[in-house]
């Protein structure tokens, strides 16, 4: 199933995607797309509905984030090799876990707001992962039953802040609008292997990145039990799982988002993403 919430902000309603692409109004049959739909069992009784049966949304409306009550907005870093080369560092030994605030999760195609002074804010396409049960010291033979499903995500990041500033990562990570998840969160059912989906990225139409997941140094199922050995996953926990290399950082010489381009992103059957960088506004 392909999950969506749609509508302004805050006020976004739950959908599906049906066999035709069109969206559906689930709000007669979930409240939310949040913690308590993400279970197997949850998902299971969603799946047996008659989708045709469902209210038909015309037009196209706005869509928000998939999932609404993320607990953790969880991040990997340095997860493709020929990205850590780029950025100048280590190929890690074991995952690099760092932590997005969840107030930076927007709809897919809301504008991207360049933090206060930004002079380095870069885009990355990233694979998310969604938890869909309670993991603790999973195994990686059983970590993807954990997962609820997956989603596209842009891991818009401020260098100068993350590098430059001291201390950690997080500061560089969660600024506004720098989070943007969807447009649907795509069942496990539908990727019966995380490991072989094309990611690309776009900016002003130009291709800056191309890759795919089959070159991630540490796997979802790696991913998913290596975090669970450090803090209990929880449904509607998020995991953001690295880029593939062509991030702003790394070209010769560095080029950074300024007002008025444009970030156009997608992930093999996940779904595409488009966001204006636009200045802060809040």
């Amino acid at each position: 199933m392909k999950l969506v919430r749609y509508g302004s902000p805050g006020k976004e309603k739950p959908g599906l995607i049906d066999a035709e692409g069109k969206l559906r109004d689930l709000s007669g049959v979930i409240p939310d797309i949040g913690p308590a739909q993400l279970g197997d069992a949850a998902l299971a009784k969603l799946r047996r509905l008659k989708t045709v049966n469902l209210p038909l949304v015309r037009g196209a409306p706005r869509l928000g984030s998939p999932l609404d009550g993320v607990g953790k907005f969880i991040a990997i870093g340095l997860n493709y090799a020929d990205h850590a080369t780029e950025s100048g560092l280590a190929i890690p030994k074991e995952p690099v876990v760092f932590m997005k605030a969840t107030s930076c999760i927007q709809g897919p195609n809301d504008p991207v707001m360049l933090p206060k002074g930004s002079k380095k804010t870069d885009w990355e396409v990233e694979l998310g992962v969604v938890i869909g049960s309670k993991a603790q010291y999973v195994s990686q033979k059983d970590a993807l039953s954990f997962v609820a499903g997956y989603c596209t995500i842009n891991d818009v990041s401020e260098r100068a802040y993350q590098i430059e500033r001291g201390g950690t990562w997080d500061k560089g990570k969660g600024c506004d609008t720098f989070g943007p998840l969807g447009p649907w969160l795509v069942t496990r059912d539908e990727v019966p292997n995380p490991q072989k989906l094309n990611l690309w990225l776009d900016l002003n139409g130009q291709r800056r990145q191309t890759g795919n997941t089959k070159t991630m140094i540490f796997s979802v199922a790696k991913i998913v039990s290596y975090v669970s050995q450090f803090m209990t996953l929880l449904p509607g926990d998020v995991i953001t799982t690295g880029t593939p290399p062509g991030v702003g950082m790394g070209m010769k010489p560095p080029h950074y988002l300024k007002q008025g381009d444009v970030i156009t992103l997608g992930i093999e059957g996940l779904g595409e993403q488009r966001q204006l960088v636009v200045p802060y506004t809040r």
